[in-house]
């Protein structure tokens, strides 16, 4: 396959999964298929538009223990791999009860910090790459027929729009190196 009928491949495949992917959020934009992206949840900050989906009730107190909230409430713009609550429960059983913790505030905000990149970064706009975040450390992105990959996680659904930038819904926790 040539670059460009590989990209058109993939722009598809992800197209696919988004519109086959159950909705992850509750609301009319969900409800309605006829809504565009740029009107869904544009008028919420990231914190806001997690906030307000059902999944991301684990993710949501992760930022506020991390104290993040103020941060991905920012200017931005931001791409955030979201996992969802199911995500977090595939941890080991106590995993995310001591990152919760306050002394283990340092490690909870290097993991979230992994789970950013600095940009708006839309899906039609992936390609198979390592991408730096904001902890520091990079990220690699798997482009292929079956879908997009980051670190090894699924994601299950994409272009999930915020005032400050984008979600990409996420199905593992990904985990910086040590």
């Amino acid at each position: 396959m040539n670059m460009k009928t590989n990209r058109i491949v993939s722009v598809a495949a992800l197209a696919a999964a988004v519109t086959l992917t159950p909705s992850l959020f509750a609301g009319e934009c969900a409800a309605s298929k006829a809504a565009s992206a740029a009107t869904c949840a544009a008028a919420k900050d990231i914190v806001a538009v997690a906030a307000g989906a059902e999944q991301f009730k684990t993710l949501v107190a992760a930022v506020k223990a991390a104290g993040l909230v103020e941060t991905l409430q920012g200017k931005g713009p931001f791409t955030v791999f979201a996992p969802t609550d199911a995500a977090f429960a595939k941890l080991p059983a106590g995993t995310v009860e001591d990152l919760l913790k306050p002394e283990n505030r340092d490690k909870l905000t290097a993991i979230l910090k992994y789970h950013v990149v600095p940009g708006k970064v839309m899906a039609a706009d992936v390609k198979t790459m390592e991408a730096k975040t904001v902890q520091g450390q990079s990220v690699k992105l798997v482009v292929t027929d079956s879908g997009v990959t980051v670190d090894g996680a699924k994601v299950v659904k994409t272009d999930v729009l915020a005032e400050n930038g984008v979600i990409h819904v996420i199905d593992t926790v990904i985990l910086p190196k040590a």
